[in-house]
């Protein structure tokens, strides 16, 4: 009688008789993502969609035009192609799709490169410290000049980087809120953490009523100014310098923290609504919008990455749940608090004073 080795490790589990084996496609393609991600980082970076702008290119012409290599150009823009990123018609010509030419193009207002390239210079390269991260529960950015954002303003070119980033970021957020908050109730708008102004610039534009402008760190007006007169807007919005750890927020009908309470701990996020609060006149109202985690903490992959991006730039940021962000903005004396879904998985809450 011949007898049989049992070949299989005693401990594996048993599929159940006509059960199908899951496919490992969708592990695979998460774990190659960050392929894509660079291909479209380095097109940014190298002005390929602007460059299309300006009409179809050969391959010659657009890797001439872009200052690439000719080894790797086909393939390179062959998988922006296969990523739905450009087009390639019979000839062998290259053109933005729609989505790349209405949003990164970079001489169109509707550009949001600058988030990309911020990533490119900034996020891409630390997130290969998260698993360090993880093990310390420390931030793995240098923040030995007092604090993240002092250190990343002291370097003009991460300055730079960094509010452009900022307004690529807020853009198409910025916009829904400038047409979907009942602004005609109200007559001023401060923006706290503004960067180079790309909210209060969207909603001035919309509603010619009106005035304000943007609180941030002195170093950043320079940017703030630029940008404001660009869009024509100086003579309604102005900068307010200031660190609203030490000094208090400017007073206007409406305070805005846009993607500003996830960078510090719990205290500093209830201490920083309390400071709201206390600006505001009666009737005035606040608005936070982030990135939120669901209720459940299990749906919301973009919230919770995002708050993983907090452990790796900063020393307490953390993102969070709608349900925790209005608890926090009720105990600090707002009312009447309601949630709404803005585009791009950015969400707003609203409160009242």
């Amino acid at each position: 009688m011949t007898v049989i080795q049992q070949t299989m490790s005693p401990t594996a589990p048993l599929a159940p008789a006509g059960a199908k084996t899951p496919s490992p496609d969708r592990i695979i393609h998460l774990g190659y993502a960050f392929r894509a991600a660079k291909a479209l980082l380095s097109a940014v970076e190298l002005g390929v969609f602007t460059a299309l702008a300006e009409g179809p290119c050969d391959l010659a012409t657009l890797r001439k035009e872009i200052g690439v290599a000719e080894r790797g150009a086909r393939d390179f823009f062959d998988a922006l192609v296969a990523l739905a990123l450009l087009e390639r018609d019979s000839t062998g010509r290259y053109r933005n799709t729609a989505e790349s030419e209405h949003y990164l193009d970079a001489k169109k207002p509707t550009y949001i490169g600058g988030d990309l390239g911020h990533l490119n210079v900034r996020g891409y390269p630390c997130w290969q410290l998260l698993t360090e991260a993880l093990k310390t529960g420390a931030p793995q950015t240098d923040n030995s000049a007092g604090g993240y954002f002092q250190t990343l303003y002291a370097d003009e070119g991460l300055r730079e980087s960094f509010t452009k980033g900022m307004t690529g970021a807020t853009m198409i957020a910025a916009r829904a809120i400038a047409s979907e908050f009942p602004w005609r109730q109200y007559a001023s708008v401060i923006d706290v953490g503004t960067a180079e102004g790309c909210l209060p610039v969207q909603i001035a534009r919309e509603h010619t009523h009106i005035i304000g402008g943007g609180f941030d760190l002195p170093a950043v007006q320079p940017c703030f100014d630029r940008y404001v007169e660009r869009h024509g807007l100086s003579h309604r919005l102005r900068f307010h310098p200031g660190d609203f750890f030490h000094d208090p927020l400017p007073r206007a009908d409406v305070l805005v923290f846009g993607r500003v309470l996830h960078n510090w701990d719990r205290a500093t996020k209830k201490m920083l609504l309390k400071k709201a609060f206390d600006a505001l006149p009666s009737g005035g109202a606040v608005i936070i919008y982030e990135r939120l985690i669901d209720d459940d903490r299990q749906a919301s992959a973009s919230g919770l990455l995002a708050s993983l991006n907090m452990l790796i730039m900063t020393a307490g940021g953390f993102d969070f749940t709608g349900a925790e962000c209005i608890r926090w903005m009720r105990e600090a004396g707002f009312h009447d608090v309601c949630s709404k879904p803005l585009p791009s998985e950015m969400s707003m809450i609203i409160g009242q004073r």
